[in-house]
Formats: structure tokens, sequence, C-alpha cells
């Protein structure tokens, strides 16, 4: 199955390369990485065109203006860009363990979108990954118990909890590990671009993509990424996203007006 792999970045490079560099390492190769640009500087486009000359996995680049914080915008235009028909969404700070792609693949399923986790790093562990260039993983028992859980791989598990696991709590889904058919994303209409800043744009279009029937799959014991460590986003404009995500849950919303296609949806 053909699959393309959408990053999220933001003037941050180093941490770019990394997470780049970890795709290319891959069990399974993507059939082409996106990224989402949210308007960096030129530095960042340096990077990207000499890492091209370092694989041959097509490297998409899609920019915006820099505006402030727009990511759902960004995602929107790297979506409709998208050549693949599944689409595996990271961040530029997450480095993927190798078999990242293949255990993301292997709980795929039409009808269903996936919902991953991470392995959140202290800030001394990512410094270990910049001076390894990526190589470093962490001691298993130095992570807290949540995140040993989220470092851990088992098939026989893994399996099992796709079609078992099933938290009603759809608060703690993880932007940076998600994956879904994109067909699925353009029947909702994408990322809601109303929601600016940090915070629920996923569980948004989650909640959206439930309703129009997709029903959600949690990879677990597989689909191993760690966090590289950062200062958190600026929270300012969460109040105003979580009336947005209760009007959606309330109203059982499918379509976002201001999404990949701007207004209300026609049949």
């Amino acid at each position: 199955m053909l699959a393309s792999v959408l990053v999220s970045t933001y003037n941050w490079p180093e941490a770019l390369e990394l997470c780049l560099r970890s795709v290319f390492c891959q069990t399974v190769k993507p059939a082409e990485i996106v990224v989402a640009d949210d308007g960096s500087r030129d530095d960042t486009r340096q990077l990207i065109d000499r890492l091209r000359r370092e694989t041959d996995i097509p490297i998409v680049h899609v920019w915006q203006e820099d505006k402030g914080f727009r990511l759902s915008a960004v995602r929107n235009k790297a979506i409709a860009r998208v050549a693949s028909p599944y689409v595996i969404q990271i961040d530029g700070d997450v480095v993927l363990d190798r078999h990242f792609i293949a255990d993301h693949l292997e709980v795929a399923e039409p009808g269903y979108f996936v919902c991953g986790s991470r392995v959140g790093l202290k800030p001394e562990m990512t410094e270990r990954f910049f001076r390894s260039g990526g190589a470093y993983r962490p001691p298993f028992y130095r992570l807290t118990l949540g995140y040993m859980l989220n470092s851990f791989r088992c098939r026989p598990l893994r399996r099992y909890m796709a079609r078992h696991f099933a938290p009603k709590d759809l608060t703690r889904l993880r932007g940076c590990n998600m994956a879904f058919w994109r067909e699925d994303l353009l029947r909702v209409n994408g990322y809601n671009e109303d929601l600016t800043m940090w915070g629920a744009e996923d569980t948004e279009i989650a909640f959206r993509l439930m309703y129009a029937g997709i029903k959600k799959r949690f990879l677990k014991a597989g689909g191993v990424e760690y966090h590289l460590w950062h200062k958190p986003a600026s929270r300012e404009n969460l109040p105003f996203h979580n009336r947005v995500l209760e009007e959606v849950t309330a109203e059982h919303r499918t379509w976002c007006e201001n999404g990949i296609v701007k207004g209300t949806k026609t049949e």
C-alpha cells in the first residue's frame, strides 16, 4: 500500500533533519514525504534541498507565509498535495523508530483512522539525540511508566489492541502520530483553519471523522516515536478552540467551512 508521510515543521531545521533522516531509515519506505512548513526561514528550505540529494524518496515542500501559528492551514495545503491514498502524519520534532511506517500500515484498514502515541524526552535525552545524529535511544528504565509502554513493540499485542483498545477520551490524541485515508480527510474538509495557535485541532478533526462514520483505531505496542523536548507552545487561544470543539460535539458536525475547501458542503 502506498503511503505518504506528512511532516509539520516551523523554524527548527535541526530537529527536522533528525526527523527526516529517521524516515529515510524506515524498514518500509513511504511513497513520498510532504513537509507542511508554517512559514519557516530559508534555512529550512536549504535543509530540504540538501536532503533531497541523499534519498530516492520524493520530498514535497509546502510552505506558507509566516502569519503566526497556522498549523491547520498548512496541513490542509499539504493534504491537497498528497499523492498517496494513505497519510501518516507526524511532526518535525519527532524521531521515528525504524519500524514506524510498517507498524502503521499493519493496522491500517478502510473505514478507520489511527491514533498513535509518543515517547516524550527530557532535555538531557534530547541533547543525546542531537549529539548522536538521532541514533540514541533512552534506556527503558529511565522512562516514566507511560512512556515505557509507548516505547514497547509487540506484534500480537499490537494487533489485539488495534481491535480492542478503544478509550473514549479523545482529548489525549497526538496529532504528531496519526494516520488517515486521504479520501476521509477530504470527506470532512480537512482541518478547521479557524483553530489558530495550539490545541484541540487534532481532537476536533477526530470527532468530525467519527461523526462521518469513520471509526478510530489506536496503535499501541508499535508506531514508536521519540518527541524531542522543547518549550510548550502558547495556550492563549485554547478557550476558543475548546468552544469550537464543544459545538462540533453538540451538533455532531462532520464538515468545517474553513477547511481545504472554503464554504459549506455541497452534495
